[in-house]
């Protein structure tokens, strides 16, 4: 059973920044796609942004400029580096690790951004 402990969650005022970590419990990191989703109250979790075995990236249009997703295949890590946030960017952040077609979702961790 693959368990994605997040990290780094908090609350920051508009303007601030914050940074994400999860860490997968599988050797097959390295060869996992990784992703981050939030979800915010009464609506539906959304894509913020992924990243392939190869370092391919890809966000949500919204997000491009103020969200840098990254990885460390050599600490088992994937990061999300979230700058100039919004009130609107208040969500719980889920990851998420993608291998051989399965979805493996970590517990969330809860950013909430005050205005």
């Amino acid at each position: 059973q693959v368990q994605l402990v997040e990290s780094g969650g908090g609350l920051v005022q508009a303007g601030g920044s914050l940074r994400l970590s999860c860490a997968p419990s599988s050797s097959l990191f390295s060869i996992s796609t990784m992703g981050w989703y939030r979800q915010a109250p009464g609506k539906q979790r959304e894509l913020v942004a992924t990243i392939t075995s190869a370092g391919s990236t890809n966000y949500a249009d919204s997000l491009k400029g103020r969200f840098t997703i990254s990885r460390d295949n050599a600490k088992n890590t994937v990061n999300l580096q979230m700058n100039s946030l919004k009130p609107e960017d208040t969500a719980v952040y889920y990851c998420k690790m993608t291998r051989f077609g399965s979805d493996y979702w970590g517990q969330g961790t809860q950013v909430t951004v005050s205005s």
